[in-house]
């Protein structure tokens, strides 16, 4: 079965068709610019472009960067302040004719490494963080997902929220080295170590293809290991979670006489 997997970021949409057996992309991936202004309509209008641009039939799986609890944004994060109280899962579902299963960004990589990588078939508290302009993070226990786990948004010092000190955003503000900025990156693990106590953690997003430059400055006790599918797999994961997480938008079948 075939599956159309969207990845909604700040600076890019992207979609591409996944085999939702072996969770490889058998499609080339499209990329749309994320519209300036980040606004709903705005973005919905993007994402009925990726999925006319597959002539795609079926069930839409979609990773959103904000939190999204029960298909409604609760922070708009880096997007337009008007996304929070809007239902993504009806307005994408609306825009493009397609049922929708929208999820966190962090939480659809998660979906992707607990399926098809290196966190098959592992058992207890594991944890996936992304790094990029934030610290994302999905939690799986038993291989059930705990949605919306956004330990980024823990306070740290003068931070509102340790990711404005120890994401890669950082690195590139203060114009950082790996050695420097890793060991801040180390201590957000072991506030994380203290406060979850996981049997895994595993590191993706952007910064992660660079993993030989900082994984040695990691000293907290857990096991951290390296995501392998990189970046596919925010489109690879919304697809098999639009299997198995609830939808929460309606389609309108009424038509026009």
């Amino acid at each position: 079965m075939e599956i159309l997997g969207i990845d909604i970021g700040g600076s890019g949409i992207k979609g591409a068709l996944v085999n939702a057996e072996t969770g490889e992309m058998v499609s080339e991936r499209f990329r749309i610019p994320t519209p300036e202004g980040r606004k709903p309509n705005d973005m919905a209008e993007v994402v009925k472009q990726i999925v006319d641009h597959f002539d795609y039939e079926g069930p839409v799986g979609c990773g959103f960067p904000t939190i999204v609890k029960n298909g409604v944004c609760t922070s708009a994060g880096n997007l337009d302040a008007s996304w929070v109280g809007v239902n993504i899962d009806e307005l994408f579902t609306q825009a493009t004719g397609h049922e929708f299963t929208v999820l966190n960004d962090a939480d659809a990589a998660g979906y992707a490494s607990m399926n098809y990588g290196v966190g098959k078939g592992k058992k207890g508290l594991v944890l996936m963080i992304t790094i990029g302009t934030g610290l994302g993070s999905g939690a799986f226990y038993n291989g059930i997902l705990l949605p919306n786990f956004e330990l980024g948004q823990i306070p740290y010092k003068k931070y509102k929220k340790i990711e404005q000190w120890a994401a890669a955003s950082a690195k590139e503000r203060e114009n950082l080295s790996y050695e420097k900025w890793g060991k801040r990156f180390n201590k957000f693990l072991h506030y994380v170590e203290l406060i979850t106590a996981p049997d895994l953690i595993i590191v993706g997003g952007g910064t992660s293809k660079k993993w030989k430059e900082f994984s040695h400055l990691i000293t907290i006790e857990t096991e951290v290991v390296k995501a392998e599918l990189m970046n596919h797999a925010g489109i690879i994961g919304p697809a098999v979670a639009c299997l198995r997480e609830q939808h929460h938008g309606h389609l309108n079948l009424s038509t026009n006489g």
